[in-house]
């Protein structure tokens, strides 16, 4: 019993998370009950996306990953909060819903019934929502970003950012650059091949560059430095096959590889450095920086094949797994020596963050979400001192399971704590989803508010805030 709770641990945000509407084509929309007190001067929007759907005529998905985009919208006024969500109308989910059925292929479900022109056939737009140069997108590794009305959240369509890279993969963690603009990578399986993205402040693609990289599979999260990009590549060897998802392709390999960190240089977009270090899979990755001659950045390891983690049924059985750990911790890349060290900053942890004013700079703080519960169900925000290692941080405790949490920098903010720490949280007990609002300065104090809505929404994987 102890094997399966552990395995449910990192996915518990998945089946027992979503109400009965995640598996119908219904928006949202209402008015969240505030209990506390909203800073007066936090006013924005918090963008949320995640995967919805999971059945369709008498048919489920697999993988948590699977399930088509539903974009949430909460906006902060004036001491007040409201929330609508919609589904993204990609053509999958245009096809399938009047379908009645699905009808392609997911990441870890196969599904065979029609063709597959290119990547955005089978764009489910379900993994972030990123406001940029005055318009959102919602974001999904394998293919194009899919545009969104900023107010109503009504699907406008596919963005190519230039006529080239039409339903290019462009990933869903894309790195906002201090001058203005943004990084991003887009992921080729198979193929060997990283696609390099800059983009300026107007979203016009000033640089790209295709850079070949050995045994290259899943990579879904990328950091940036004053000088570098650098991805973390798990050990999978990709063994495609008839009838097989693309995640039932991917093989773990951690006996014979170890994890890479893969280095290139910002200024010519060509590999610097490969460094190894010992074999672990991986999802998220918070900041980088440089450090004299090394460069510093922080991940959350998992122990062993975390897409395993992930999955919820295979064929209608839970697949077997072995007991599993997650840390977070700053790695150190040492281009003289060419060895990576490693120090833990935290225990069973996701979804690292940092202020945004210190993205690709020399940070001291990093937020994650923990467990605090022998079932290992993130429930609580912790906040991280990456100098001294103390953490300042909230559990919520039993019944609720937290979703990712982002730091907010107050107006001219002086330090990385001088503002809010925004997120959301799944309220079991009392069927709700909730905003949560605490002072970044004193997270241990609990929640300076919270806003119920009056029922609930689906999951969220990743998002951003929007001030106004």
């Amino acid at each position: 019993m102890t094997n399966r709770r552990q395995f449910l641990g990192f996915a518990a945000m998945c089946l027992a998370s979503f109400p009965a509407l995640a598996d119908s084509a219904g928006d949202l929309s209402g008015s969240a009950t505030v209990l506390g007190r909203l800073p007066p001067d936090l006013n924005g929007i918090f963008y949320r996306n995640g995967p919805g759907r999971y059945a369709l005529g008498g048919e489920r998905y697999h993988h948590l990953f699977d399930g088509d985009g539903f974009a949430q919208r909460w906006q902060i006024a004036d001491g007040k909060v409201s929330h609508i969500g919609r589904y993204v109308a990609t053509q999958k989910f245009e096809e399938e819903s009047k379908a009645g059925r699905f009808l392609y292929p997911a990441f870890g479900t196969y599904v065979g019934r029609k063709g597959v022109k290119n990547n955005d056939t089978i764009n489910v737009a379900n993994t972030n929502l990123l406001p940029f140069n005055g318009g959102l997108y919602a974001l999904w590794e394998g293919g194009s970003a899919t545009e969104m009305d900023p107010q109503t959240l009504a699907t406008r369509g596919i963005k190519t950012w230039r006529k080239d890279l039409k339903a290019m993969p462009f990933s869903a963690h894309p790195k906002m650059d201090p001058e203005g603009g943004l990084w991003n990578f887009g992921n080729m399986p198979g193929a060997d091949q990283l696609l390099i993205y800059r983009l300026n402040q107007r979203g016009e693609v000033t640089r790209t560059a295709m850079i070949p990289v050995p045994q290259l599979n899943m990579v879904h999260d990328f950091v940036v430095s004053g000088r570098h990009l650098i991805f973390l590549l798990a050990p999978y060897d990709m063994r495609p096959g008839p009838e097989r998802s693309l995640g039932e392709s991917l093989y773990w390999e951690g006996d014979k590889r170890p994890l890479r960190a893969v280095v290139v240089a910002k200024d010519t977009l060509t590999l610097r450095q490969v460094f190894e270090l010992p074999a672990r899979s991986v999802f998220h990755l918070g900041n980088a920086y440089e450090d004299g001659a090394c460069t510093r950045l922080d991940a959350v390891l998992h122990d062993g094949d975390a897409l395993v983690k992930t999955a919820l049924e295979v064929r209608g059985q839970i697949r077997p797994v072995s007991a599993y750990g997650s840390n977070t911790v700053q790695i150190t890349l040492d281009y003289a020596s060419g060895q990576a060290r490693e120090a833990r900053l935290f225990g069973v942890s996701e979804f690292p963050r940092v202020a945004p004013q210190v993205v690709s700079a020399r940070h001291r703080k990093l937020l994650v979400l923990g467990a605090s519960g022998r079932e290992l169900i993130l429930d609580s925000v912790n906040l991280i001192d990456t100098d001294s290692g103390k953490v300042d941080g909230y559990a919520f405790g039993a019944g609720w399971e937290v979703e990712e949490h982002v730091l907010v920098p107050r107006r001219g903010a002086r330090s990385e704590t001088d503002g809010y720490v925004v997120g959301v949280a799944q309220d079991k007990h009392h069927g709700q989803t909730v905003l949560t609002v605490f002072d970044a300065h004193n997270i241990k104090a609990g929640p300076m508010a919270l806003a119920r809505l009056p029922y609930r929404a689906p999951l969220c994987f990743h998002g951003n805030f929007l001030a106004t």
